[in-house]
């Protein structure tokens, strides 16, 4: 007695298949991209940060006192 052997049918060619995404999957990473890519470019414009004294003023005691 002889078994079936399997044979798979032939695959559609890539020119018939359709591949659709949702809406989400384009437009999430273009939002990011777009983000990332402000934030990169308004860098340019960042100013220092005007700190408190104080900070300096520790920093002069500890090194004054490493020194000592």
């Amino acid at each position: 007695m002889s078994a079936r052997t399997y044979t798979p049918s032939p695959r559609p060619t890539s020119a018939g298949v359709e591949i659709r995404l949702p809406w989400w999957a384009i437009a999430l990473p273009s939002v990011a991209f777009a983000a990332l890519l402000l934030m990169i470019v308004g860098s340019g414009q960042a100013h220092a940060a005007t700190g408190d004294p104080a900070i300096g003023r520790l920093l002069q005691r500890i090194v004054d006192l490493l020194i000592l």
